[in-house]
């Protein structure tokens, strides 16, 4: 994601020499260690990746779709825990490419950088190209609303392989507006949808990212283990789904396009 500050750094980490953040603007947007792909510093990275890890057997090339590029540190981590995968990268900032680029290790084998707008991206994307779609897209520390309509997530769901899992980040604060709003947007397009967060977040007791998955498929999301993973992160998280879901989603509308107008 990117702040409205156009000021982009990448900070050495006084606590991990081999971390590296990238800042713009002097907030914090994207975390790598130049030394191990596998260290995910940020929790909802972590969670993302976590579904990553679960959406098929272990080591199993997968093709993914990244909207919001980024340190690539995603696609860095399934290229090292999936050899093989076939990986899209779309960030919309050259600034971003260019620095990540040439101070950066490079690109991993099989991962692709474009320099292109989300949805234009998605919407010139064939029909189900891809095992995983994940997005965490931001401009000036808000979701863009073109990213976050019924239209978009109906696009998304078009490039996905039956099987497919779409993942989103949220940033949000209580009482959670915007992930309803989402969720219940994922849910007027997807089959099968959950929410993972920080049990403090889901209580409505602090700010930060929340995590959604959608799939096509009724049961598809895998969701014993994601519970697992979830209360055993550092900051234990939990999962909704189902009733829960219908409860934390109490009447929200989905978002559409007609709606930013």
């Amino acid at each position: 994601m990117k702040a409205s500050d156009d000021r982009l750094e990448l900070a050495v980490d006084p606590s991990r020499p081999t971390g590296r953040t990238l800042l713009a603007g002097g907030v914090e947007q994207s975390y790598l260690d130049v030394a191990d792909p596998t260290y995910l510093h940020f929790e909802y990275v972590r969670r993302m990746a976590a579904v990553a890890d679960l959406a098929a057997p272990p080591g199993v090339p997968l093709d993914v779709l990244h909207l919001g590029g980024g340190a690539l540190t995603l696609p860095r981590y399934v290229a090292a825990t999936r050899p093989g995968s076939a990986q899209v990268v779309v960030e919309r900032d050259p600034a971003v490419v260019e620095l990540v680029a040439r101070d950066l290790p490079p690109s991993p084998a099989g991962v692709e950088v474009r320099v292109a707008d989300a949805r234009e991206a998605v919407a010139a994307a064939p029909a189900s190209a891809y095992d995983l779609v994940l997005a965490d897209i931001y401009r000036a520390a808000r979701m863009p609303p073109h990213v976050a309509t019924v239209a978009f997530a109906a696009e998304v769901a078009r490039v996905l392989r039956p099987d497919g899992i779409y993942l989103v980040n949220v940033v949000d604060l209580p009482p959670l507006v915007l992930t309803r709003v989402q969720a219940a947007t994922l849910r007027a397009v997807f089959a099968d949808v959950c929410v993972v967060a920080d049990r403090r977040m889901l209580r409505g007791r602090r700010y930060g990212n929340v995590v959604l998955a959608a799939a096509r498929r009724p049961h598809r999301l895998p969701l014993a283990g994601l519970v697992v993973r979830a209360r055993r992160d550092p900051l234990s998280g939990g999962v909704l789904h189902g009733p829960a879901l219908d409860t934390f989603i109490a009447g929200a509308r989905p978002y559409t396009d007609d709606a930013g107008r």
